[in-house]
């Protein structure tokens, strides 16, 4: 070996190295005068403020700050110049703190030869794009993403046809008016947008995420063969999306969430397929998920939430060994989760909740080391936690709430360490709350809500010190209320409502010193609670009393209190209103229902009578006054209120004409009062916000208001039990929302309104006790009444025959609910809930709530005549058929015995010839059947439900023999029963089932009055909860 050669290697490395950085130095040094002059007069062009780009993650980097004028302009931060001729080709000022409009006479545009150009992340004050960008021809990289820019893109942005990435992601500036938040956008025409995707052939990157393009996607974005990155999240795009765009061989990225209106199908996938993200979120994609998904092998992450995709999960996603992120959350999905799921070990996010998806959760659960996010919520899973869920030592957020979970909280959850947030409300979780979990040191959230849990609260839970949040509400915790060792506590909310806790409230309360938001309503404590304790919470804002036999202090009224924004004091014994709400006109919620407060409202709190809207509660959004004795006129609540609850009181005189100055009102209910004169005509159209009006069982009289216009948000109508008079206005055919409209017990005198049949949300009907009159006609179109649950026509004087093809387009009552498995539901939402009336077998019964599967007619007292159509055989889930008090002939029909849902069947005083079906028999769930004083002759059908009725079902049918009658009947064979069948609302359903496992809140009714029957019917009083009155 030559001794020289390492010397001669060495000398050659420094040789190449000096002549590199020589070579270098000089083409940085080769900065031309009117490149260097154009930059210094861009910075000039804008102050330099921070942005919120650190909000992105991306950290504030202000590069024009070192820019100096006396040196090279390419070795400047941001700057990359060409080695050659020392043109500027790459300018990147992200995120660099400018402030200012972005002009067409910038100086930026002189750069000729600029090739790449980044200016994502800063603040160009909702300035347009310059349409002067079309000069930079040769730009191959163009990024003004997150930028505050707004306005139309200019057109001449397609001709930058070398552009291989273009990102105009999220522009958009938030403004406020009044109050009011506004937002100005980006906008890409339709004609702009296909011209972009012709001419930019060479694309590898579009990003136009919150762009409002406000078009259907054009079927030539698939000749972008180069495309990798599509991204056109939040772009009002509507129409069916081009399905062949899934299958471009490039394509790595998709992002369409976020376009509520964009339909479409996925493809059946290829294999070989380079998508590595897809996210669907957000839009209107349907059908199933086909399992050619499995041939997306490089898939990382899927988003498929709140689509409207249904079926079952596909085992195929088990092939997804590389899924990163899972959602498919609200997808309308149902069927078990394939088992495979629990096999994909990357998986750090999986989101399956608000679907149908049933089945217990296997230990396999365990096998999801990496997870730090699990949303199973609002499902149907039953059984127990699996205790492999303490395998999951990564995961930071525990979302399963809203299932059937029947267990103990497992122990292991004690093994999450990273663990922030706990939610498993509405469950059937029982047992002790682990102690162990208060040693869980990063917790910031629990919420075990809506359980059976029991015994003693855990003193531990307090001394978590990252705990904000804890939530123990509804379930049956015992033991006295203890506060210890809670000086390091950072509880800010804290909900221990609806237990059965005991003693006293200790003072030390007063110690979480952080506690904005404070519910012990109904736990059970019987002592005298003085409201002063919790005046030493100085940062208290909301705070919920409800249950207790409350003593407030009558000084305590100086601006020392805490300013309340929420504050619920129903059912506390009150006599008098509460005088220290006179310093809170903070309030936003107040609830002084059920309680015993006298007398008029206090001036100084509400207009009562005056004609002036001037209140100091300016943000008063929910009031409550409902159950209590108001006297006097009505009070009127602040412009602001939203939500205002006055029934249940003796309020009298008329409505002031400035209840309709409130704009923003969405509930309005005055019901069970003593109001008289007539509807202001002004409520049916002053608020275009309101959703439900209920003034029933006042004195009002008049007319109904004909004045509701198109735009109506409103549901629910219920000005029942009145003295109103005249017609139905046919200007409630404005009003498409409405869902309920009860007018019965007025002095109404009309035809039947066929036309309300054009309401396409309308599902309960209730006229009677009027004077409407006249035949029911034949259905205008095919589609009438196709949401129906209930109909009340009942004490009216109708006549003629049932038209047959109404009952054809009565889709509602035709159909068991998809969901055979899922809880109770109840008409109504948020703060209301509908109630009706049903009147059968000469009782009145009030529905306090009504679930969504309660179904009815009810034709009695008119003198309807002629044959039942056998159509009305087709309503298969009816529960309440009441046709008694008429004239109908003919025989029963046979089709009754499809009804197999039917729990009260009243043909009483009717004529009714021949025999009774021996079909009814299969009716399983009939437990309460009147055939009563018609004219049915021979054998009484036996078996099943039919050996439960007595004599009364069936008296003054002369011709009718056999039990329960004590006539025999002679020489004839009585028919056996039928094998019994199931309900379509799964094995065992009954009323009693709702009643037992809902009992928390579930159950339907709750009796408001006493019963003064002397014999009730006790399958009714079973099955729905409800009032009765003679």
């Amino acid at each position: 070996m030559n001794p020289f050669l390492p010397f001669f290697l060495a000398f050659f490395l420094f040789f190449i190295s000096h002549s590199q950085t020589t070579s270098n130095t000089f083409s940085q040094r080769r900065c031309l005068p009117d490149q260097r002059s154009a930059l210094l007069q861009l910075r000039q062009e804008f102050v330099e403020k921070r942005t919120t780009s650190d909000y992105y993650g991306v950290s504030f980097y202000p590069k024009m700050k070192s820019w100096k004028a006396d040196t090279d302009c390419c070795s400047w931060d941001g700057v990359v110049c060409n080695a050659e001729n020392g043109h500027v080709i790459d300018l990147d000022l992200s995120n660099s703190g400018l402030y200012g409009p972005l002009k067409s006479n910038s100086s930026l545009f002189s750069l000729h030869q600029l090739q790449k150009l980044n200016l994502a992340f800063n603040n160009f004050t909702s300035s347009t794009i310059p349409s002067e960008f079309g000069q930079l021809v040769r730009l191959t990289h163009l990024n003004l993403s997150h930028s505050t820019l707004t306005g139309q893109i200019p057109s001449e942005i397609s001709w930058l046809s070398n552009l291989v990435s273009l990102d105009l992601n999220s522009n958009y500036f938030l403004y406020e008016v009044d109050g009011d938040y506004h937002f100005k956008i980006l906008y890409l025409r339709r004609i702009d947008f296909e011209a972009l995707v012709q001419n930019m052939t060479n694309l590898r990157e579009l990003q136009l995420a919150s762009v409002n393009i406000s078009s259907s996607v054009p079927q030539s974005l698939v000749n972008l063969s180069s495309l990798t990155s599509l991204s056109l999240s939040g772009c009002s795009l509507h129409g069916q999306f081009p399905t062949n765009i899934f299958l471009m061989p490039k394509l790595q990225t998709i992002d369409l969430s976020s376009n509520d209106l964009l339909t479409g199908f996925l493809p059946e996938f290829h294999s070989g397929s380079s998508l590595e993200q897809l996210y669907l979120s957000s839009t209107s994609f349907s059908g199933k998920l086909p399992n050619s998904i499995a041939n997306l092998e490089s898939l990382i992450t899927l988003d498929l939430s709140f689509t409207k995709f249904s079926g079952e999960i596909p085992n195929a996603i088990g092939n997804l060994k590389s899924l990163n992120i899972l959602g498919l959350n609200a997808c309308n999905l149902s069927g078990e989760v394939p088992l495979a799921i629990w096999n994909l070990t990357r998986l750090s996010y999986l989101g399956l909740s608000g679907n149908n998806l049933h089945g217990q959760l296997p230990s396999t659960l365990g096998n999801l080391a990496n997870l730090t996010f699990l949303s199973l919520e609002s499902n149907l899973f039953h059984g127990e936690i699996p205790s492999s869920l303490g395998n999951l030592t990564q995961l930071i957020y525990l979302f399963l709430s809203s299932n059937s979970f029947y267990c103990r909280l497992p122990v292991s959850l004690t093994n999450l360490t990273q663990l922030q947030r706990i939610d498993l409300f509405q469950n059937q979780l029982i047992g002790p709350i682990p102690f162990e979990i208060g040693r869980l040191p990063q917790l910031t959230s629990i919420d075990l809500s809506s359980n059976s849990l029991t015994g003693t609260i855990p003193s531990s839970l307090f001394t978590i010190t990252s705990l904000t949040d804890l939530d123990l509400s509804q379930n049956q915790l015992t033991g006295p209320l203890k506060f210890q060792n809670i000086s390091s506590s950072q509880l800010e909310f804290l909900y221990m409502s609806e237990n059965k806790l005991f003693g006293p409230i200790p003072r030390s309360i007063s110690n979480f010193t952080h506690l904005q938001a404070l519910d012990l309503s109904s736990i059970n404590l019987k002592d005298m609670l003085e409201l002063d304790i919790f005046f030493e919470l100085k940062r208290i804002e909301a705070l919920f009393l409800s249950g207790y036999n409350l003593l407030i202090s009558k000084g305590k009224i100086n601006s020392t209190l805490p300013r309340f924004t929420r504050f619920g004091l129903s059912s506390c014994n009150l006599s008098e209103f509460p005088i220290f709400l006179k310093v809170q006109n903070e309030l936003t919620y107040l609830d002084l229902s059920d309680n015993k407060i006298e007398g008029k409202v206090p001036k100084w709190f509400l207009n009562v009578g005056k004609e002036t809207m001037q209140s100091p509660w300016k943000n008063l959004e929910y009031l409550d006054l409902r159950s209590n004795m108001f006297q006097g006129l009505l009070p009127i609540p602040p412009l602001s209120t939203k939500y205002f609850f006055a029934s249940n009181n003796n309020l009298t005189g008329r409505i002031p004409p400035m209840i309709c100055m409130l704009k923003a009102l969405e509930i309005l209910d005055l019901s069970n009062n003593q109001l008289i004169d007539q509807i202001p005509h002004c409520l049916g159209n002053f608020s275009s916000s309101l959703s439900v009006l209920n003034m029933r069982n006042n004195s009002f009289q008049g007319k109904l208001p004909g004045t509701f216009t198109k735009g109506s948000n409103l549901k629910t109508l219920d000005l029942s039990l009145n003295q109103i008079k005249g017609k139905i206005p046919q200007s409630l055919v404005n009003c498409r929302m409405l869902e309920v409209l009860n007018l019965g017990n007025n002095n109404l005198s009309d035809i039947f309104p066929f036309w309300l049949e054009s309401l396409p949300e309308l599902r309960i009907l209730i006229l009677r006790a009027n004077g409407f009159h006249g035949s029911i006609q034949s259905p205008h179109t095919n589609f009438g009444f196709s949401k129906l649950h209930v109909i009340d026509l009942s004490h009216n004087n109708f006549s003629g025959m049932l038209p047959s093809k109404y009952f054809n387009t009565w889709n509602a009552m035709q159909l068991a609910p998809e969901n055979r498995n899922s809880k109770p539901k109840y008409m109504g939402s948020g703060y209301y809930e509908d109630s009706i009336r049903v009147i059968n077998k000469g009782m009145e019964m009030e529905l306090v709530k009504i679930l969504t599967i309660f179904i009815a007619i009810d034709f009695s007292n008119n003198r309807f005549y002629g044959e039942i159509p056998n159509t009305m055989g087709n309503l298969k889930v009816l529960i309440v058929l009441n046709l008694s008090s008429n004239s109908f002939t003919g025989p029963i029909p046979s089709s009754f015995g499809d009804l197999t849902q039917l729990q009260s069947l009243d043909l009483s005083q009717n004529k009714f010839l021949g025999k009774i079906p021996q079909q009814l028999v299969s009716l399983t769930f009939l437990e309460y059947l009147n055939l009563s004083l018609n004219q049915l002759t021979g054998p009484i059908p036996q078996g099943n439900q039919f050996g439960t009725f007595q004599n009364s079902s069936f008296e003054g049918n002369l011709g009718l023999c056999g039990l329960p009658l004590s006539k025999k009947c002679e020489d004839i064979e009585i028919p056996t029963s039928e094998p019994r069948q199931e309900s379509s609302f799964g094995e065992g359903f009954n009323w009693k089932v709702v009643v037992v496992g809902y009992a928390s809140g579930l159950v339907i009714g709750l009796v408001l009055g006493h019963v003064i029957i002397s014999r009730r019917p006790d399958w009714f009083t079973r099955t729905f909860g409800v009032n009765l009155h003679k």
